[in-house]
Order: structure tokens, then sequence, then C-alpha cells
């Protein structure tokens, strides 16, 4: 018999199973669905990152609360799936080690909050732990999408990990130097570091058009006003809405007899041709009269590998 506050559908232990009437022969079979050794849910429960979150945290004592890329998954952050779930404790001895869960120790400086009922490492915090684990662009993708999601600014990031003397601190102040205010997309954030990395001047982040009314007229990705440059990212998802496409087509020609330069940018001058799109952006804005290197730099390389 299921004892009053018991539910299957949320992670528990074999020993809760077995103190609420679940036989080991039961959890073996299909009605349960292991989550992690030790930890079940019934076969129907949800299968989304919360509740494997959720599993993690479970198999620790009190204090426990999600970090790292666990810890980004929860606030909506642009990361890679990894099979791991990281969980963070107050003490070495809270450990628990299993397969599929990470664990760490808290360091003083932690703190915590809430995500989705679950307690987490808060935004900053998250964006230092995170420094060991990614490279320099996507952690500076991270910190944008953490503006954009309004769970920090780029100043208050800043001061959050200026002073920080967790392990991969150095690289948080580096890529929180980086953030912006205003950025749609991880693309977005990879074609401007491209462009800073390669030496040009860092364009402005969705600046609004407006006419002499004041009336919204366009947004733009990336632009250079004094120069009248456009770079703008072109997703798959415009050419495969016809609709969408035949806009966007309009509303360049527009722009470009109102004296705009457009250099468009698909996935493909960001992952296969980055130095051809350097060459694109620079040469825009030397037609424009801006004086820029003749030789880009070449610190964006190790960050933009040819696939």
């Amino acid at each position: 018999m299921l004892i009053a506050g018991f539910d299957p559908r949320l992670p528990f232990t074999r020993a809760e199973a077995l103190d609420n009437g679940i036989t080991a022969s039961q959890l073996r079979g299909r009605g349960y669905r292991q989550l992690f050794q030790g930890c079940y849910v019934v076969a129907g429960a949800d299968r989304d990152s919360v509740q494997r979150v959720r599993a993690a945290l479970g198999l620790h004592p009190p204090g426990a609360f999600a970090s790292h890329l666990s810890a980004a998954r929860l606030y909506g952050l642009p990361v890679l799936h990894t099979p791991d779930e990281h969980v963070t404790v107050l003490r070495k001895s809270d450990r628990r080690l299993r397969d599929g869960v990470r664990s760490h120790v808290c360091s003083d400086e932690t703190h915590v909050t809430m995500r989705h009922g679950l307690p987490v490492s808060c935004p900053a915090d998250t964006f230092v732990a995170l420094a060991p684990l990614l490279a320099l662009v996507d952690l500076v993708a991270v910190g944008d999408a953490m503006v954009k999601s309004r769970l920090t600014t780029p100043e208050a990031l800043v001061a959050a990990v200026a002073h920080s003397g967790q392990r991969g601190a150095l690289r948080a102040r580096r890529a929180a130097g980086f953030v912006r205010d205003g950025v749609d997309s991880p693309m977005e954030t990879r074609l401007r570091m491209l462009i800073v990395l390669g030496g040009l001047p860092e364009p402005r982040v969705n600046h609004i058009l407006r006419d002499l009314a004041g009336e919204w007229v366009a947004r733009f990705d990336l632009s250079y006003l004094d120069y009248s440059v456009i770079v703008e990212c072109d997703g798959r998802q415009h050419a495969e809405d016809a609709s969408q496409w035949q806009h966007d087509l309009e509303r360049r020609e527009l722009l470009e007899n109102a004296g705009w330069k457009l250099v468009v940018v698909t996935s493909k001058g960001i992952y296969r041709e980055p130095e051809q799109t350097l060459e694109r952006v620079s040469r825009a804005l030397r037609l424009r009269g801006c004086r820029v290197p003749t030789t880009a730099s070449q610190a964006w390389r190790p960050h933009f590998p040819v696939s």
C-alpha cells in the first residue's frame, strides 16, 4: 500500500519504494524506469531534464543543489546535452557516486536560488562554474542568453565575477566582458565574436532604426551606424518559410536603396567559412571608409575551427 504523499511519478529511491510496498521484482519490471542507480520513477512519468535533475538531487543529503550544466539546463540556457547531471553538496561526505551524476563540493562564495521548484546555483555562479567546461565563445553565448532571459545584466555579471576565486574565474571574467544586452540567438553571439576576435570594430547589437516620427522601421542584428553597414544572420528557418523569405528580400532591398550595405551571413559562413566571412565584413567596412587592419587578427582561429 502506498503511503500518503508518495508520488511514483516523481523520482524515488529503492528504499522509498520498498517502504511503500513496491517490491524489488516490480522495480525491475516494465512498470518502473531507473533514472540512476537506486533511483526510479513510474514508467509513464515525464522524461524532461527537470525530472533528471530532481532525481540526482534526491540521491544527496539536504543542502545539495543543481549546478554547472544541470543548472544551465534548468535556466533554459544554450548548452549541449550531456548524459551527466551536476550536483553540488556542502561537504565532501555528502557526495554520492553514481553513473550519470557528477558531484562537486560547494565553494563558500556560492549562492543558491530556486528554479522549477529545485535549488540551483545562482546565474552568476553558474556562469563561473561553466567556464572550465565551455569554450570562450560558448560561454559568451550563455551569458548573452542569461541577459536575454533577464537573469542578469552585462554590468551585474561583470561585477559578480570580478572577484571570484572559483576555478574558471579567469575565463569567466574574460567572457563576461563580451556579454551584451539585446542578443537574440547563439548564432548572433558567434558572428559577433568572430568579428571581434578577427580584429574588427565591435558592431552594435540589435539597433532599432526609426523614422523621423520615431516609428519603428527595422532592427539590425549587428550594425556599424557610422558607416551604414549591417551584418545580418540568416538562419535556415527563413529559407524554409516562403513568406518570411520574401519579406526578408523586400526588407533588404529597401535598406540597400536607402544606402545601407548588407552583409548576410548564414551558418555556413560561421561554421565552415569563417575566414571568408571576416573578409566580407572587412571589405564592406573598408569600402565605406572605415580603417580596418589589412590583415585580420588570428585570435579567432582557435574558436572557429573549420568543420
